[in-house]
């Protein structure tokens, strides 16, 4: 069995932004344990930023918020942060072996193999792959985003059985503790809809840039990949080996659906960005949820963005409800050229098609 765990930067530092030893080595010894028992595992780390503010004495109100320097802030961090994991792992007789990815690892689909490439080798070899977002570069990441996708999208390229999500609640529970004291824990979903993204709301600590949003978010894109996901509070005693054994109450248990998205399907759905919205007609629309069809250019009412060929872009309706998303065989200016033209009107050499039925996924 892989499991993926992934750690948030409000459990790996303390209140002042420094590194928590103490919770890394909680966390590197139920590692050990769950390797112990015969899993494999990924860590999934965010507090490179954390880690460095305080060695810079940026930390508290002084924290920057540009992200020029919050990129400089992570390059001196990382290494802080890192050396606690070899420590820590070291301790237990694990190699820990460093892996830094940037949103490019998982747009582009030959980076995206190669990543999966990568990681699959170091578990061969015994080592405990401990990954973090390559904030030194990745700034839209650091602007909106925070571990929890790229731990999903781990989980899916790796084939994991077990995505286990650790932060400083003991999971989502039916509504915000800091305003109701009557909350309690959601202890487990079997299909996330749009009540439970309410409940989930937005922001997370002051210091971590997700939240329990986030969280769910990633448990949907692994519940497409048939990964089960747990979102649990890392100072848990024991909480990385209850969840992998499926250990009731531990947390949040979202289920897998029966129903797998093809690996390609679902690199398209979650992992790459959408450069472009290609806005159908009902026909196309019908013919496209039908799941047989490619889309054509006479269903294409509007062009939107500006994209080249092979490029993803999002299919939406005359709602503007977006209901798939697939890679676009065209550039925007061939495709506004091509729309609502049926297939005797497009000169030689062009597809009938702006997206392959091959290429897109209506989402989930």
């Amino acid at each position: 069995m892989i499991v993926v765990a992934k750690i948030g930067t409000s459990s790996v530092t303390n209140a002042r932004g420094e590194i928590d030893k103490a919770s890394i080595a909680k966390l590197c010894k139920e590692v050990a344990a769950v390797r112990a028992a015969g899993h494999d595992v990924v860590i999934v780390t965010s507090g490179a930023i954390g880690a460095g503010l305080p060695a810079l004495g940026l930390g508290g109100a002084k924290r920057p918020r540009d992200g020029v320097t919050l990129q400089a802030v992570a390059a001196v961090g990382q290494s802080r942060l890192m050396q606690v994991y070899d420590e820590e792992l070291a301790r237990h007789g694990l190699v820990a072996g460093q892996v830094l990815v940037a949103p490019l690892d998982f747009r582009e689909r030959s980076q995206y193999l190669h990543a999966r490439g990568t990681l699959a080798r170091l578990l061969d070899l015994g080592v405990v792959p401990v990954v973090n977002e390559n904030d030194t570069i990745a700034d839209d990441e650091i602007r909106f985003g925070d571990n929890d996708r790229i731990a999903a999208l781990v989980a899916h390229l790796l084939g994991a059985e077990v995505l286990v999500l650790l932060t400083d609640t003991e999971g989502l529970l039916t509504a915000d503790p800091r305003l109701d004291s009557s909350a309690s824990l959601i202890e487990e979903i079997v299909e996330i809809d749009h009540v439970l993204e309410g409940i989930a709301g937005g922001a997370g600590s002051a210091r971590g840039s997700g939240g329990m949003a986030s969280k769910l978010a990633a448990a949907k894109i692994a519940a497409w990949s048939g990964v089960r996901t747990v979102i649990a509070a890392a100072h848990r005693d024991g909480v990385l080996t209850d969840a992998v054994n499926g250990e009731s109450g531990t947390g949040t248990l979202v289920q897998p659906h029966d129903r797998k998205l093809p690996s390609r399907k679902l690199w398209i759905a979650f992992a790459v960005g959408a450069s472009g919205t290609l806005v159908v007609d009902d026909g196309a629309r019908r013919a496209l949820l039908g799941g047989k069809a490619s889309l054509l250019a006479a269903g294409v009412t509007t062009v939107e963005g500006s994209f080249d060929e092979n490029d993803a872009v999002e299919v939406a309706g005359t709602d503007g409800a977006v209901f798939a998303k697939g890679i676009v065989r065209v550039s925007a200016a061939t495709a506004k050229d091509m729309a609502g033209r049926r297939s005797a009107e497009l000169p030689d050499g062009v597809p009938p098609y702006l997206v392959h039925r091959d290429d897109l996924v209506v989402l989930p």
